[in-house]
C-alpha cells in the first residue's frame, strides 16, 4: 500500500485535500439551495415539498463528503512513518506574505490520529442526526462540513497564524449547531459556550502576535513558523509564564481543565445528537492537543515550572474525582456523560503532565478511546430519545425487554467507558496511571479510585435504564435499532475492541512523536535547550 501511495504522490497533496473536501461540499449544498430557489422564483423557506427534498438531499451530500473524506484519510495510516521525518505530508506555501505567514501544514505522530478520529466520526455523525434534524437542513450539514473543515486545520497547522484562524473557524459553526438545532435552552447554551471558548482565544491571539514580534526579531524575517519559534524565541521565566498562562487558559477552557469547564454540561446537553458527538469526540481534544502541540513546547520553563505543574496536576485530578461524583446524581443521562467527559480528560491532562513516555501515549490512547466511546454513548442517548423524547433515566426501566440490540451496545460501550480490560477504555487510562506513577504516584494512587466511581455511575445508569422491572407503557413498545442505527454503532464497536484487543499498531506510530514531545519538555525545562533570557531582559 505504501508503494502505491508512494507512486501516486499521495503525501504531497493529502492534507491540503482534507481541508478542502468539506468545503467543496459545503458549497455544493449552498450552490443547490441558490438553484432551488433560482427555480422558485427568489421564493425561499424549508421544511416541505420541494425545499423538503432538497434540503434532504444535502443529508446525502454531506454524507457521501464525509465517506470521502474518510476514505482517502485512510491513506495517512500507511504513509505515515514512524521512523521517518518529523513532520510528514507537510506543505508550506506563503499565504500573508509581508506578515510572513504561511499556509504550512503537516502530521506526527500526535497529529496523525487527530485527523483519522475527525475523519471516522464525521460520517457517523451525520448518520447519527438523520431522522433528528426536520429544519434548515441546508445550513446545518453545511455548517457541520465547515466546522469540520477548522478541526482538521487546527490538527495540521504549523503556522501560528493559520492555526488560530482554523481555532476561530470551527468555534462559528459549533455555536450555531447549538444555538439553532439544540434543546429548549439552546441559546443560553451556545452564548456561554461562545463566550467562555472565544474569550480564552483572545488571549492566545496575544501571546501569539507577541512570539511572532520575538521570533521575528531573533530569525531576522516575519515568521509565524511553528519550528521557527522553537528555534529562536527566547525570553525571561517571568514572560514565559505570563505565555504560558495565555495558552493555558485558551486550551483549558477548551478541554476543559476543573474549574473552567462549566459551559460544558449545558453545550452537550442543549446540543443536538451529532454537535455532541463533535463535541465530545473531537472538539474537546483541541485543547489537550494545544497542551502538546504548543503550550509545552513553547513554554517548558514555566509548564514544568514546580508550583505550576503541581497545581495543573492538581486540577486535573480534582477533575477526574468531581466529574465522577457529580456525574454519579445526574438525573439526566446526557448530562451524566457531559460530566464523564470531564472526569476522562482529566486523566489526559495528568499524563501530558506527568511527563514519561507511558504517560504521554496513554494520553493521547484516552483522547482517541474517549471520542469513540463518549461519541458512541451520546448516539446511543440520542437513538433512544428520538423514540421517547426523553433522557431522565427515572423515564425507563427495563427496556432490555423490547430494546435488546440498543440494551447490549449501551452495555458494551458503558464498560469501555469504565475501562474493562479488552476494550479501548483500559489502555489508556493503564498506560496513564502507570506512567504517572513514575513522576506523581500519590496523583496516581487517587485517580486510580476514580475507576470505582466510574464503574457507580455507569453501571448504576445502565441498570435503571435497561434492567428494571418495565413498569412504563409507554416502554412497551419502543422500536429496536434500525440498520442505518446499527451500520453507525457496528463501525463504533469495532473500534473499540481492535484498540482493546491490539493497541499495538497505534502505540507503534505515536512513540517516537510522544517520545520527543518528552524529551523537547525536560530540554527546554532543565536548560539544555537555552533559551537566552538574559540577553531579552527581565521585562520581556
Amino acid at each position: 500500500m505504501r508503494d502505491f501511495l508512494i507512486s501516486i504522490d499521495y503525501n504531497g497533496w493529502i492534507l491540503p485535500a482534507l481541508l478542502i473536501i468539506p468545503l467543496a461540499g459545503a458549497l455544493v449544498i449552498w450552490l443547490s439551495s441558490f438553484v432551488s430557489s433560482s427555480q422558485r422564483g427568489g421564493v425561499s423557506g424549508d421544511g416541505t415539498g420541494e425545499e423538503a427534498l432538497v434540503g434532504g438531499s444535502s443529508r446525502w451530500i454531506a454524507f457521501i463528503t464525509f465517506l470521502v473524506e474518510f476514505i482517502v484519510s485512510l491513506g495517512l495510516w500507511w504513509s505515515y512513518d514512524p521512523a521517518g521525518a518529523r513532520w510528514q505530508a507537510s506543505i508550506d506555501t506563503t499565504w500573508i506574505g509581508p506578515w510572513g505567514a504561511h499556509f504550512a501544514v503537516g502530521i506526527d505522530g500526535i497529529s496523525l490520529f487527530m485527523v483519522l478520529l475527525t475523519t471516522f466520526i464525521m460520517p457517523l455523525a451525520v448518520l447519527g442526526s438523520w431522522s433528528g434534524i426536520r429544519t434548515k437542513l441546508r445550513s446545518y450539514y453545511a455548517l457541520m462540513l465547515v466546522l469540520t473543515t477548522g478541526m482538521i486545520g487546527v490538527f495540521v497547522a504549523l503556522d501560528l497564524l493559520f492555526f488560530y484562524a482554523m481555532w476561530e473557524v470551527m468555534l462559528i459553526p459549533m455555536y450555531f449547531i447549538i444555538g439553532v438545532w439544540g434543546g429548549e435552552r439552546r441559546v443560553y447554551a451556545s452564548i456561554k459556550f461562545f463566550i467562555y471558548t472565544f474569550l480564552g482565544s483572545l488571549l492566545m491571539l496575544v501571546a501569539i502576535i507577541y512570539l511572532w514580534t520575538v521570533t521575528s526579531h531573533a530569525a531576522g524575517h516575519y515568521t509565524f513558523a511553528y519550528d521557527d519559534v522553537i528555534k529562536y524565541a527566547a525570553f525571561s521565566h517571568q514572560a514565559a509564564l505570563w505565555l504560558f498562562g495565555a495558552f493555558f487558559l485558551a486550551f483549558a477552557v477548551k478541554v476543559p481543565i476543573f474549574p473552567f469547564h462549566t459551559w460544558l454540561p449545558d453545550a452537550h446537553t442543549e446540543a443536538p445528537t451529532a454537535g455532541s458527538v463533535i463535541l465530545a469526540s473531537i472538539m474537546l481534544k483541541m485543547g489537550t492537543y494545544g497542551f502538546l502541540r504548543f503550550a509545552l513546547p513553547f513554554f517548558p520553563t514555566a509548564g514544568m515550572n514546580s508550583v505550576v505543574r503541581a497545581t495543573i496536576i492538581v486540577l486535573a485530578v480534582i477533575g477526574i474525582i468531581y466529574g465522577a461524583l457529580v456525574a454519579m446524581v445526574q438525573p439526566d443521562f446526557k448530562k451524566l456523560v457531559a460530566y464523564s467527559s470531564v472526569s476522562h480528560l482529566g486523566f489526559v491532562i495528568l499524563g501530558i503532565f506527568a511527563l514519561t513516555l507511558q504517560s504521554v501515549q496513554g494520553a493521547l490512547m484516552v483522547m482517541i478511546n474517549h471520542g469513540i466511546s463518549t461519541g458512541a454513548l451520546f448516539l446511543l442517548i440520542g437513538m433512544i430519545y428520538e423514540r421517547r423524547h426523553t433522557r431522565l433515566l427515572n423515564a425507563y426501566g427495563g427496556i432490555a425487554r423490547t430494546v435488546p440490540m440498543w440494551a447490549a451496545l449501551l452495555t458494551l460501550v458503558s464498560l469501555s467507558s469504565i475501562g474493562l480490560p479488552g476494550t479501548n477504555g483500559f489502555v489508556g487510562e493503564f498506560l496513564v496511571l502507570i506512567g504517572s506513577f513514575v513522576t506523581h504516584p500519590y496523583m496516581a494512587l487517587i485517580s486510580t479510585t476514580v475507576v470505582i466511581f466510574a464503574a457507580a455511575y455507569l453501571l448504576w445508569a445502565v441498570q435503571r435504564l435497561i434492567y428494571n422491572p418495565l413498569d412504563k407503557k409507554e416502554n412497551e413498545h419502543i422500536t429496536d435499532l434500525n440498520r442505518r442505527e446499527l451500520l453507525i454503532m457496528g463501525a463504533m464497536t469495532a473500534a473499540i475492541l481492535w484498540i482493546g484487543i491490539y493497541p499495538a499498531p497505534i502505540l507503534r506510530r505515536m512513540e517516537s512523536s510522544a517520545q520527543h514531545f518528552v524529551t523537547t519538555v525536560e530540554q527546554g525545562a532543565t536548560g539544555l535547550r537555552v533559551r537566552q533570557a538574559n540577553l531579552l531582559g527581565e521585562g520581556r
